[in-house]
């Protein structure tokens, strides 16, 4: 299931981070434990009373000066009535009611989806009255926050998930694969999915940016059953265009959240740069079987190590996802597309593999008598039990003594172990330490 978008749109410095961060909670503080995750992310989900919505925060946009505010402003709030199901305009209670606030307003009043008004910055009592001028924006009640004290969350979340439309059930089978290719624009996605069905389904155009929406495309190769999910790139706006190049992630992250396997495509021409880095860890954030495809290989200047070096380079760039293959390909030429499939099934396979439980603390068991765990301040971590608790993408818990005591190093090298005895190739696991209980 897609979950439902949210955007928080407002003009610079009305504290849209911070409520973001608010919003999600800690959820990205856990991610960043891992290493060679790019920190600045835009994307994010969050839950309230039970209900899922993914949350963009349309504040990472830099301007260059004075000149290009408006300009930007209304460029974020056009991204974000295109893709979100609801949107949040923050405003600032500080600042009081601003010129740039009534172009957002205009903007996102013509737009006919449900906009929520906050108004940031009602630190204290002095500041309550300062909401009501926000009126004049034709958006109802204002809802008075603040990010610095977490006061008027609550009512922030309320709102929202009164907004929100309901979830859809996925039209698929079960034994469908499903594949997402994502990546910046112009790397050849769309191209690549014609050359897989070997027909031309999807426009293909030299200009970054042609496909407008997530395509499905259903097919059958060899017996399995797939769905290739095409995801939109970004309409070219002018000057603009680079600045808003980030936010192609809105759109691919509806398909990732639907994929079972997804295709993180890189031009072989380009090389790799930190927009990559961003589009694949939100693939492993959602917890994804993943691969590499470097595609335009066959206009790549080589020697003898060029493959080599290049696959070197991803796993330097991509420190959080040495378990995805790589693989280099031409969807021009149709240079080893032949072996593409197959190891999109093998590793949708892996994602979905579940390993019995006396074999899997055999594994681990072995793993502690070779290397026990190091000590902190003379205690010692025993791991007394590990099972498996669900597929898509492989889940661990390991029951212990104190939680605490299992260091980040440690449950890499019992992951390392793990992947070393079952494969799991293509696929994250997640492992979670417990307390064992006195009852068990």
């Amino acid at each position: 299931m897609a979950r439902p978008v949210v955007a928080i749109v407002g003009r610079p410095n009305v504290g849209k981070s911070t409520i973001f961060n608010r919003l999600i909670g800690d959820r990205l503080a856990i991610v960043e434990d891992k290493p060679g995750i790019t920190r600045d992310r835009i994307y994010s989900v969050s839950e309230w009373n039970g209900k899922p919505f993914s949350i963009i925060d349309t504040g990472g946009i830099e301007i260059d000066g004075d000149d290009e505010i408006l300009k930007s402003i209304r460029m974020q709030a056009e991204l974000a009535i295109e893709e979100a199901d609801v949107i949040v305009f923050m405003c600032d209670a500080k600042s009081g009611l601003t010129q740039s606030d009534e172009e957002v307003a205009q903007m996102l009043y013509r737009s006919g989806k449900p906009v929520i008004l906050s108004v940031n910055k009602v630190d204290n009592m002095k500041r309550v009255d300062d909401i009501y001028e926000f009126y004049s924006l034709g958006f109802g009640d204002p809802i008075g926050i603040s990010g610095s004290h977490g006061t008027g969350i609550g009512d922030l979340l309320d709102a929202i998930v009164n907004n929100l439309p309901e979830l859809t059930d996925d039209q698929y089978d079960e034994d469908v694969i499903r594949v997402a290719l994502i990546g910046r624009p112009n790397v050849g996605k769309s191209s690549l999915v014609n050359a897989i069905l070997g027909e031309e389904r999807v426009i293909v155009s030299d200009i970054a940016g042609t496909t407008r929406d997530a395509i499905d495309t259903p097919f059958e190769r060899d017996g399995q059953r797939y769905v290739l999910i095409d995801t939109a790139g970004m309409r070219k706006r002018g000057k603009v265009y680079e600045t808003t190049e980030k936010y192609s992630v809105m759109r691919a992250m509806r398909a990732i959240e639907r994929a079972d396997v997804v295709l993180i495509v890189i031009n072989g021409e380009e090389g790799i740069i930190d927009q990559d880095k961003h589009i694949a860890g939100y693939a492993y954030e959602a917890g994804k079987a993943s691969l590499f495809v470097v595609n335009k290989w066959d206009v790549v200047e080589k020697h003898d190590k060029t493959m080599q070096e290049f696959e070197k380079k991803i796993r330097d760039h991509f420190l959080f996802m040495t378990y995805a293959p790589v693989m280099f390909l031409s969807a021009k030429t149709k240079q080893r597309l032949h072996k593409l499939l197959p190891v999109v099934q093998h590793v949708a396979e892996q994602h979905t593999l579940r390993v019995q439980t006396h074999l899997l603390n055999d594994v681990v068991s072995d793993a502690v008598a070779i290397n026990p765990p190091p000590t902190d301040k003379g205690r010692r971590l025993r791991i007394n039990y590990v099972t498996q608790v669900a597929v898509k993408p492989p889940t661990i818990v390991v029951f212990v003594n104190d939680p605490e005591l299992m260091h980040f190093s440690y449950e890499r090298y019992l992951e390392n172990k793990i992947r070393a005895a079952f494969d799991f190739e293509g696929t994250p696991i997640r492992i979670f330490t417990r307390r064992k209980s006195d009852e068990s």
